[in-house]
């Protein structure tokens, strides 16, 4: 530089020295493994380093394999695996981190290089067990094409090929020095899962795991995600074939065969797809619905004393009913939103509560002229005509609330036929019954033999 200042003015010198150090800023960056691509840390997610320059990236091959898209590029959604728009990232729960400290570029060797799936992953094709370790054998499968011996892995013999240096698959600082390198940690998966089972009904890698062959390395981003599963396993069971879908067939089970839900990585919760499962800070309020359209999927984790412990009235939690709700059970019990019996026995809980207060039918003032009365007046509730508060009504539209603290003996008691069961042959039936009453007689005819006798007259249209 010294000679320069003799034949050019001083900017132009200051202008060339500023342009010397940014190429060989550049140029320290392509050199060393570290600087051309993204590397992994403390686990399997690349991060994003600086833009390669278009001739340093020709000129260093290592700068590629280290994410799944070459400077760390977003991979298209139809790329990833089956079902990763509704969960985007796989559940740490199922499947732990990873620690990825090689490169490995698969678009390379599958488009390129022409290498099947199974040339590097054959184990897989016999794998019954997700346990199972499916990466290739470093002595068998990577050692026919680049230049290192990994006959014995305690004293591993690079060869004198580019390709054959510790450093250009394994990552980390001086790889390879003193015969090591940094440790490749893949847990295996909380999954009941049989890859050879799989392949033997044609269902090939990418219905699992993506297009691969379009990605540069394989990260936890294309391991399967519980969504795809479902295409098969979620099925009528007329189509399901083998491909169960009861959550035991792919979780690991507890050994009273619950689903295992505590991991070392969180608590295994229902993802939001999940039938509204989710148990998102509004679980409490939400759960009843859930439970009372799909139980069967709260059994998969949940012990009956598990939801005892709330619901059986003896530690309720507050908010289960308003704090006015004696004065509004009455009208909810009629309407049977929400199902008394979902928690409560209707002869015990709700008849011991009634007799206590008086409105019950054996209460002491029950059949008083004054005092509390359960029903209205025999004039509404009883003797006709017809009316919202007539007990017709009232058992047609909720028979549960009648049967808490009544028997069919007390229905018998005024309309079975004359002569059976004291009956004083009132009868209950709407008009124009007899001319759909042998559908029913035919279906079930027990409930006709409570008023009637079975040789009664009156049966003979329904016969």
């Amino acid at each position: 530089m010294t000679q320069l200042r003799g034949v050019m003015p001083g900017w132009a010198v200051a202008l060339a020295c500023a342009i010397a150090v940014a190429f060989g800023l550049a140029g320290a960056s392509a050199a060393s493994p570290e600087g051309g691509g993204s590397q992994a840390l403390g686990g399997d997610a690349p991060i994003a380093s600086a833009k390669v320059p278009d001739e340093v990236r020709a000129a260093n091959d290592l700068s590629h394999g280290r994410a799944p898209m070459f400077g760390d590029a977003l991979v298209p959604l139809e790329w990833m695996p089956p079902g990763t728009s509704a969960s985007p990232i796989p559940s740490d729960e199922i499947f732990p981190p990873q620690q990825l400290t090689i490169r490995f570029n698969h678009k390379k060797h599958v488009k390129e290089l022409k290498q099947t799936c199974k040339t590097c992953h054959a184990k897989a094709f016999d794998s019954s067990l997700s346990q199972d370790s499916l990466l290739p054998d470093p002595a068998k499968t990577c050692d026919n094409c680049h230049d290192v011996d990994h006959g014995d892995l305690a004293r591993v013999v690079a060869g004198t090929e580019p390709n054959g240096q510790c450093a250009f698959c394994h990552l980390g600082e001086a790889p390879g020095a003193g015969g090591r390198v940094a440790k490749l940690v893949i847990p295996a998966p909380n999954l009941k899962m049989s890859h050879a089972a799989h392949l033997r009904r044609n269902i090939d890698c990418a219905q699992c795991h993506g297009q691969i062959e379009e990605l540069e390395l394989a990260t936890r981003d294309q391991l399967p995600r519980m969504a795809g599963c479902f295409s098969c396993h979620a099925r009528s069971t007329a189509a399901s074939g083998e491909a169960k879908g009861a959550c035991v067939t792919c979780h690991t089970t507890e050994k009273n065969g619950l689903l295992q839900t505590t991991f070392s990585t969180g608590e295994l919760l229902p993802p939001e797809w999940l039938h509204g499962a989710a148990h998102t800070p509004d679980w409490i309020e939400r759960h009843k619905g859930v439970a009372g359209a799909n139980s069967e999927l709260c059994q998969s984790c949940h012990a009956s004393d598990f939801c005892a412990d709330c619901h059986d009235g003896k530690v309720r939690p507050r908010d289960v009913h308003p704090d006015d709700w004696i004065s509004q059970h009455a009208q909810a019990a009629r309407q049977d939103n929400p199902r008394c019996v979902s928690c409560h026995q209707l002869t015990t809980f709700c008849g011991d509560c009634h007799r206590r207060v008086g409105v019950a039918r054996d209460a002491p003032s029950a059949n008083r002229l004054a005092g509390r009365r359960f029903h209205p007046e025999p004039a509404t509730w009883t003797v006709a005509p017809r009316s919202p508060q007539h007990h017709s009504w009232e058992a047609e539209r909720n028979l549960n609330a009648c049967v808490s603290c009544h028997t069919e003996r007390d229905c018998a008691t005024c309309h079975a036929t004359q002569g059976v069961r004291g009956g004083q042959g009132v009868n209950p039936h709407v008009p124009g019954f007899e001319a759909m009453c042998g559908a029913a007689y035919r279906r079930n005819p027990r409930p006709c033999l409570v008023c009637h006798a079975s040789n009664d007259l009156a049966l003979g249209a329904c016969r």
